[in-house]
């Protein structure tokens, strides 16, 4: 049985920027969704599809680079393409010869902004466009999520119906990827997500580092899993492998690589001297995280410290979510000063700066903002808005500018009048 099909917020992007740029890459996690946006795309559009997970396609690109692009059609699809790091060389000498718009669309499931070799032979001539796995914003298909009512700094009170309860539970260990999604209970889910990992390990990542402790990363993983949403710990992160920090850092690079981390850089200011300089860990989709760590929903709402982690990293890989089809570039980063205030994910715009607490309660106090107000009394006019997102019913206003807002608002349910 085929998934069923979601409609894809980022189709507007990639087509404008097919109009105007010889090469188009897609990157993001495997299985997210990249081929089968592209080829919808190539349906109206007499594109040819060729796939590098194709060993033979792999092996004739590999031989002879300049042949195998000479050889290309008008209009291709090449999928897959972090697999020949020797093609780009020639991909970007067929787009000098002749720059025609919208000629190669590109998919990778690295990141080619992590692998210079990669995204360096076509800058200037290409453009990289970000899917991640399905947004609760599209699986509700509402694009007005609550990115767009944040930097517009437009909210206003009222209510937009009941709390999520367990049932946000549910949705964390759900995840986002469209096969874990196709599976009707949480048991078959957690199987394709383990199976995921393995395959990802053996094929992926064997084509981007020749590692000696392959069997390592998924319990690396499992590990990132358990610290999701806190301050990198690299020391920590080390403890139960007999491996040096610099072998773990290596290794968390390169599972950024292929999207299943992130790690979320701090927001600084020369009007805080007190600012924490490490970085946050975030794990790329929560229900991979759940799965790693043997979690269903009944047991992630049980375990509130646990929920509370997951419940962050979900709200941040949203807006993460969110942010790869709004109408400008969105920088995200977190706050902390040495005596930890905080602000959980902070998001940078056109000058704007929006910030989000994370709570995974029902009420919030005017102490939920201590962080927020630090924030917007640093950054001044900058400021767009700050919320403490939180599992209620209303939306609330707790100040100039903060306001506390239902978490169902991630995906634009109920919004009332803004």
């Amino acid at each position: 049985m085929d998934a069923p099909l979601h409609q894809r917020f980022l189709m507007p992007n990639l087509l404008e920027a097919l109009a105007d740029t010889p090469v188009v890459l897609v990157h993001g996690p495997r299985q997210s969704g990249k081929t089968t946006l592209c080829r919808q795309v190539a349906e109206t559009r007499d594109y040819t599809y060729l796939s590098f997970d194709d060993d033979l396609q792999k092996a004739a690109a590999q031989a002879d680079p300049v042949g195998f692009v000479a050889e290309l059609p008008d209009r291709v699809i090449l999928d897959e393409v972090q697999r020949v790091p020797e093609l780009f060389t020639s991909l970007k000498a067929a787009v000098d010869n002749r720059r025609t718009p919208g000629r190669f669309i590109l998919t990778g499931s690295a990141n080619v902004l992590l692998v210079p070799r990669l995204g360096d032979s076509l800058a200037g001539r290409m453009e990289i466009l970000r899917l991640h796995p399905l947004a609760q914003a599209e699986l509700h298909g509402s694009a007005d999520g609550l990115l767009v009512a944040l930097f517009s700094g437009r909210l206003s009170a009222g209510n937009v119906g009941a709390r999520q309860g367990q049932a946000l539970a549910e949705r964390i260990v759900a995840g986002g990827y469209p096969a874990a999604l196709m599976r009707q209970t949480m048991k078959r889910r957690a199987a394709w997500y383990r199976d995921y990992i393995e395959t990802l390990v053996q094929r992926d990542v064997r084509d981007l580092a020749r590692i000696n402790a392959l069997d390592a990363l998924p319990r690396l993983l499992q590990m990132a899993a358990s610290q999701t949403a806190r301050l990198l710990n690299v020391t920590d992160l080390a403890a139960p492998f007999q491996m040096s920090r610099p072998t773990i850092r290596d290794y968390i690079t390169l599972l950024e690589r292929v999207f299943l981390l992130d790690t979320l850089p701090p927001w600084h200011s020369n009007q805080l001297s007190r600012l924490i300089k490490t970085p946050k860990l975030h794990i790329g989709d929560t229900g991979l995280a759940c799965a790693l760590l043997g979690m269903d929903g009944v047991a992630l709402w049980e375990d509130r410290a646990l929920y509370g982690q997951m419940l962050e990293s979900f709200v941040f890989q949203e807006l993460r979510r969110q942010a790869s089809w709004y109408e400008a570039p969105v920088r995200f980063f977190h706050f902390r000063t040495k005596e930890k205030v905080e602000v959980d994910v902070v998001m940078e715009s056109a000058g704007k700066l929006v910030g989000v607490e994370v709570k995974a309660a029902s009420t919030v106090t005017a102490g939920d903002f201590k962080g927020l107000k630090m924030l917007q009394s640093t950054v001044g006019k900058r400021f767009a808005v700050g919320c403490v997102l939180y599992d209620g019913d209303s939306v609330v206003r707790f100040g100039e500018g903060l306001y506390a807002v239902p978490i169902n608002c991630l995906w634009g349910s109920g919004w009332p009048a803004c």
